[in-house]
């Protein structure tokens, strides 16, 4: 039986199966983030002490951009407006505004097979650099082999606004050096200073990109949802419902055997360089889901 447990004075979500070896862990005040997560018996998230969540933004949702804004500073409909700037060694702003807001739990649901919880975000206020309302809701589904995360954004504003999405998790191997990637992909974004998108280039087709001791912190333009993550212990399928704006960036961190794999819908300056960049207007709703799958090895 799946169980659900709310800890009060932590604000976190506990989701545990003993039968089944499932167990996560759901840190609502820091953007409803999946901090733990372990599928048949095998861990794939965990904690990545001693790097801070303010410094990796582990699991994050990324909204209402994924990745860098140069200097914080974009255009949108004749109006110019300005994020903060909290990636202040880069000056840029890094990973939208959600990351760090409260979920409040709206329903919760478990039994045999699995576990399922809807969380949910209102704001109310319009900031300075994103002025408008909006409300996302999230849902993550676990079972034995397999979770998924529901994505739902309403503009409740009365007029439109720029996005993009992305979600932020690390991935642990047993030996990283031996593990790949494989996604389909011929075309890779061009990175200049500060690590912003300079432009696509095309590259020869990739199929396994193999780790060794390569420090990545890259995007690729994927032709199709799936990415396979194999390492030595287990191989992992992250798909996407999504069949446009699809891309992938890989980054290691300074910790042994982690790789963030972040599926986004745009990359680094979408909000100035349109790549991936969509408009939802007003009253209406954008939903994606993201989905694991493991296979042990």
């Amino acid at each position: 039986m799946y169980q659900i447990k709310h800890h009060q004075d932590s604000n976190i979500l506990e989701i545990e199966n003993t039968s089944d070896k499932v167990y996560g862990k759901i840190y609502l005040n820091d953007g409803a983030s999946l901090q733990e997560l372990t599928l048949n018996g095998v861990p794939l998230i965990q904690d990545l002490s001693p790097l801070t969540y303010d410094t990796t933004f582990a699991s994050s949702i990324l909204f209402p951009f994924a990745n860098r804004i140069k200097d914080g500073l974009y255009s949108f409909n004749g109006s110019n407006y300005q994020f903060e700037t909290n990636q202040i060694e880069e000056h840029n702003a890094l990973h939208g505004l959600v990351y760090n807001k409260t979920f409040q739990v709206i329903e919760q649901k478990s039994n045999q097979d699995s576990a399922s919880i809807t969380l949910e975000y209102i704001e109310k206020s319009e900031s300075i650099g994103f002025p408008y309302t909006y409300t996302i809701q999230l849902q993550y589904v676990f079972t034995q082999n397999n979770l998924s995360l529901k994505l739902f954004v309403k503009n409740t504003d009365s007029k439109p606004f720029p996005f993009t999405l992305g979600w932020h998790p690390y991935f642990i191997s047993d030996n990283l050096y031996d593990s790949s990637l494989s996604f389909d992909s011929s075309q890779k974004l061009e990175i200049g200073t500060r690590n912003i998108t300079t432009g696509i280039k095309s590259i020869e087709p990739v199929k396994d990109l193999q780790i060794e001791d390569q420090k990545l912190d890259d995007c690729w333009v994927l032709k199709s949802g799936k990415i396979a993550f194999k390492t030595p212990r287990y191989n992992l399928i992250i798909d996407s419902s999504v069949t446009e704006n699809m891309f992938l960036q890989a980054y290691t961190p300074p910790k042994l055997n982690a790789i963030a794999i972040e599926p986004t819908t745009g990359v680094s300056d979408s909000f100035n360089n349109e790549i991936g960049l969509q408009i939802l207007n007003a009253n209406d709703s954008y939903e994606i889901t993201w989905g694991l799958n493991i296979n042990n090895n």
